[in-house]
């Protein structure tokens, strides 16, 4: 079976549903990413249009909160009313059987209904949850089960359904011209009905009896491969604690929240941190960096996070993932998406400690790190989240969902496929 991945274009979403499709290509199917600038070496097709989200990454990488929400599902958006236009020409061309959808290109599921062909989500960030249950991902609610708490969650998924309603004017205009009868007031009306993918485990997630009956939490999605080699000066760790710090790939546009977090880890001389600070800020302009501080721009996180006491994140699925699988606990800080619902799970799961930007000075997060290096809760949990990783087996559970899902049995093992760019006909092998 030739399956066909769609995903935004941001390693937060690239690295999960990679590994995915190389798992699910070790069983023979064949893969390839659609609307892809490259794909960790699997098979990619190029979109028609200029990757709009990584163009304006430098205006969303300061923002925060609901702007960088309103902001970035604007261009999410318009990404999908590009899609839906030359997806049908796309399938067709170049064979695919099935689509595997993020569940973050809103509405791209459109795509598939028009054709009547099978599609799988997967979300790789945190799923959202529109029955009121728990709290939708974009808040940082405790998860609670009194009626005010329900009406609060219910209250959550309206607004972000506001927001939706705000931006999908293209969405159901072409929704219109291709005859199709969208409720557009049903979040869960276009909701694939073989399955929805979370790599979220369960004993991370709230608990709820409220899930669909094709919904899935399976675990992360690693395997160790498909991410870039970055040159570390590994000479310069030192053997002390070892903190390791990044905000993420997208909102690391902040030179004052990693000024804080050089100021924080100044007041520790006997640890040691390594900061990633991305593309968007220049390492040299962040001042005075005391001797036990390594600021790069990229850093290796899968292999620091193994050697690493604490991780401070953004509160990002993957990093705060990655950490748990290492367990490592967490210093999380929230800035949008669903990042604030990551952090309620940390704070449910006593995995880390969690604080907000509008708090965030170094003496306030030197405190927090000493609470996290302090107290043996904190590790202890993530210890057993490390335990709940190892045995769930995300990836594999995942793949086997997929199939099944498909109806499709594991074929004979054939020479995998490598990556390169494709257009056309050409992508059809």
């Amino acid at each position: 079976m030739k399956l066909g991945f769609l995903c935004p274009n941001l390693p937060g979403h690239v690295n999960p549903l990679t590994a995915l499709a190389r798992h699910l290509q070790a069983r023979n199917h064949e893969v390839v990413f659609l609307y892809s600038s490259s794909a960790a070496g699997l098979p990619f097709i190029r979109g028609p249009e200029k990757d709009q989200f990584r163009e304006n990454l430098p205006e969303v990488s300061k923002l925060q909160g609901d702007d960088a929400v309103k902001f970035s599902l604007r261009v999410l958006m318009t990404q999908t009313e590009t899609i839906l236009r030359s997806l049908p020409a796309m399938v067709e061309a170049n064979g695919i059987d099935a689509l595997v959808l993020d569940t973050v290109q809103f509405y791209a599921e459109l795509g598939p209904i028009q054709l009547g062909m099978p599609y799988i989500q997967v979300a790789a960030a945190v799923h959202f949850d529109f029955s009121g249950y728990t709290p939708i991902c974009l808040y940082g609610w405790p998860h609670q089960t009194t009626a005010a708490a329900l009406a609060r969650n219910r209250e959550g998924v309206t607004n972000f359904l506001e927001l939706l309603e705000s931006v999908n004017e293209g969405v159901k205009a072409h929704a219109e011209r291709v005859g199709l009868k969208i409720d557009w007031e049903d979040p869960g009306s276009t909701i694939s009905p073989l399955a929805s993918i979370t790599q979220v485990p369960t004993a991370f997630d709230f608990e709820s009896s409220h899930w669909p009956s094709q919904f899935h939490h399976t675990g992360p999605f690693h395997d160790g491969k498909g991410r870039e080699s970055v040159d570390f000066p590994w000479e310069r760790i030192t053997g002390e604690p070892l903190i390791y710090a990044s905000m993420g790939t997208i909102l690391n546009g902040r030179i004052d929240v990693f000024r804080t977090i050089v100021a924080a880890l100044a007041k520790h001389k006997d640890l040691q941190l390594v900061l990633s600070v991305g593309d968007q800020v220049d390492p040299q302009k962040i001042g005075p960096v005391p001797n036990n501080a390594i600021i790069v721009k990229q850093a290796p996180q899968l292999e620091l996070l193994k050697q690493a006491s604490v991780c401070i994140t953004h509160a990002g699925l993957n990093t705060v993932l990655e950490s748990l699988a290492q367990g490592v606990p967490q210093v999380a800080i929230p800035v949008t998406y669903d990042q604030p619902g990551v952090g309620a799970r940390i704070a449910h799961k006593q995995t880390g400690v969690v604080t907000s930007l509008d708090k965030l000075t170094g003496d306030h997060l030197s405190d927090l790190l000493n609470e996290v290096l302090s107290n043996s809760t904190y590790r202890d949990n993530a210890r057993r989240l490390q335990n709940a990783i190892a045995e769930a087996n995300g990836l594999s559970v995942a793949a086997d969902l997929v199939e099944q899902s498909l109806g499709v049995r594991r074929p004979s093992k054939r020479p995998a496929a490598t990556g390169r760019s494709l257009t056309g006909t050409q992508a059809r092998d």
